[in-house]
């Protein structure tokens, strides 16, 4: 099992406060176009699910040691709310990286009372700085 869950804030200042760490946002190249991704260094664009069959990256974690990063490399794994991110983190944690974490809340956090994300928590419900395309 992977570290734990950190909250998005918590994320931003390990980012800030670490030189070495990674954010994996896991994605979907939709996602990433039409609502946003998080403005920090070291951000790499890595879906953990395939659109639009939504089936599950079987190169995730190839692709990740194609990056050459040492196996203790703080890893902080983004989705939208936090689920695909968990899995993320989880399935390198299994193939040998020792420090990763799900960023709990995701980029868009959990709906409102009408449905809508962004609003309640998540990256950027906290202010954080992000970009959309």
């Amino acid at each position: 099992m992977y570290q734990g869950d950190i909250p998005p804030t918590e994320a931003h200042q390990r980012l800030k406060g670490n030189s070495a760490a990674v954010l994996i946002d896991v994605r979907t190249q939709p996602e990433w176009t039409f609502v946003g991704v998080p403005m920090v260094e070291r951000l790499v664009r890595l879906s953990w699910q395939v659109y639009p069959s939504m089936d599950v990256n079987a190169r995730f974690v190839e692709e990740v040691n194609a990056m050459g990063l040492p196996k203790d490399t703080e890893i902080l794994c983004l989705c939208r709310s936090g689920a695909r991110s968990a899995s993320a983190a989880n399935a390198l944690t299994a193939a040998g990286y020792s420090n990763c974490w799900n960023v709990a809340q995701g980029f868009e956090g959990d709906k409102d009372a009408t449905g809508h994300r962004a609003q309640v928590n998540g990256w950027k419900a906290a202010g954080l700085p992000w970009v959309q395309s």
